[in-house]
């Protein structure tokens, strides 16, 4: 029977081009401005590579520190980490990152072939940055923990750089690069992410200990634990994560006991989650999950209710031209059922090709505007640095949560749309209906 019905409702579809191609433009519009937010918090939160350990991964990026006079808000410091943070029980792995303000503006990389100097994308981390994100060595291996500590002049590169540097990826390891004028050897070459995974991406990653300031605080005498590092944790399960809150908690509450009243520290709710740090810009800042459930049903509202009630009243109109031909099909014996399944098929068709009509926007729109449109959401928006790469990957656009949101969005907006307006017309009685024939 409903191949009978897609036959007719393709029928219909060529005989009325300009209501057809209404309310296939109006749900792709729809649809596509839904899959682009849609997409846009799925490369946030997905567990996409290298960043596939999302759904494990909590993060401890800053502290403030008071001491009655002044109040500092900072990273850790290298102190820090040798006292407490890299001693944590409940992590099956602690990366520490050195992040300082102009690491990657101060930074020239020298190609030999001389074609002028440029700036790559770094992170200067420890071996185990590399067991939190699964990259994918091509060539070599990470810097062990005897680089760290001897602080060898080595670097892992990415695939990308590698081919700009030395023409291809095969036998990079162990060729030098000179990065502002200092050589560095590769011990290892990994398949480039994107700038969109902004935790994990870079071009080239080098041990902490290779910065000149990595042991400094930037407040020795008052706060000796502020400096520029930042934690990263991988826990096993959700039940490792809160005994590794509880053990920060309790960590912080022994410190500000041993020195109380020269300062004390607070670290607020960390450490994070990654889905509260892709909602919450900063620490400190207040989080209302429902605040951001009531922010996020008024975007649905506004892009899905909106278009629907707009088909609804041009579904209600043609319904009106047709009620002649329902009113003779009754007269031969349809039910109400029956011609009330045929509206709603022939509505489903439009409405899965308004679907498909809303990912090819979607997805055209993500290509081309990817350096920028996912910072449209954003508090706080960046530019992507010059030469950046922040491609979009097959896993970031063909995703099959994606996917079963756009289906499922297809039979909600065709539901909204339809039904009202055919059931209300379908309940006229006959007579009344065979009367529009006039």
């Amino acid at each position: 029977m409903w191949k009978t019905y897609v036959k007719q409702a393709w029928v219909l579809l060529r005989q009325n081009p300009l209501f057809s191609t209404l309310y296939i433009v109006g749900t792709g519009l729809a649809i596509g401005m839904t899959m682009i937010v849609a997409m846009i918090y799925y490369v946030k939160l997905a567990p996409v590579y290298p960043e596939e350990n999302r759904g494990r991964t909590l993060y401890l990026e800053s502290a403030q520190f008071k001491n009655g006079q002044q109040t500092w808000q900072s990273a850790l410091s290298y102190s820090a980490l040798q006292d407490w943070a890299l001693h944590f029980e409940n992590a099956e792995v602690t990366s520490a990152e050195f992040s300082s303000w102009g690491l990657n503006d101060n930074a020239y990389i020298q190609p030999a072939d001389r074609s002028g100097d440029f700036h790559p994308q770094m992170k200067m981390v420890d071996p185990a940055f590399f067991r939190v994100y699964a990259f994918r060595f091509l060539e070599g291996n990470p810097f062990t923990e005897a680089d760290l500590q001897s602080g060898i002049r080595t670097a892992v590169i990415s695939d990308d750089l590698a081919r700009r540097l030395f023409g291809t990826v095969e036998g990079a390891v162990g060729k030098s690069f000179s990065l502002s004028y200092i050589h560095y050897r590769v011990c290892g070459v990994v398949q480039g992410g994107s700038y969109l995974t902004p935790r994990s991406y870079a071009q080239v990653y080098l041990p902490y200990t290779l910065a000149p300031n990595y042991r400094r605080s930037q407040s020795p005498d008052m706060f000796p634990y502020i400096g520029s590092y930042r934690l990263t944790f991988l826990v096993k399960d959700d039940a490792q994560a809160r005994a590794l809150k509880a053990e920060v908690k309790d960590v912080t509450r022994r410190l500000n006991l041993e020195h109380e009243g020269q300062w004390k520290m607070e670290l607020w709710e960390q450490p994070r989650t990654h889905a509260l740090s892709a909602f919450q810009d900063y620490p400190a800042q207040d989080f209302s999950f429902w605040a951001k459930v009531r922010y996020f049903g008024l975007m649905l509202l506004v892009l899905l209710l909106v278009p629907a009630l707009n088909l609804m009243g041009m579904i209600s109109s043609r319904m009106e031209n047709r009620l002649a031909e329902m009113g003779v099909r009754k007269s031969f014996g349809a039910d109400r059922g029956k011609l009330l399944g045929q509206v709603m098929w022939e509505n489903l068709l439009l409405t899965l090709l308004g679907g498909l009509l809303g990912l090819i926007i979607a997805w055209l729109f993500i290509y081309v505007g990817r350096e920028w449109v996912f910072t449209l959401l954003d508090d706080y928006p960046e530019a992507i640095p010059q030469g950046a790469n922040a491609y979009v990957s097959g896993e970031m656009l063909f995703a099959p949560a994606v996917f079963g949101c756009a289906l499922l969005l297809c039979v909600v907006l065709n539901m909204l749309s339809a039904l009202v307006p055919a059931w209300l017309s379908l309940r006229k009685p006959i007579v009344n209906s065979l009367y529009e024939r006039r």
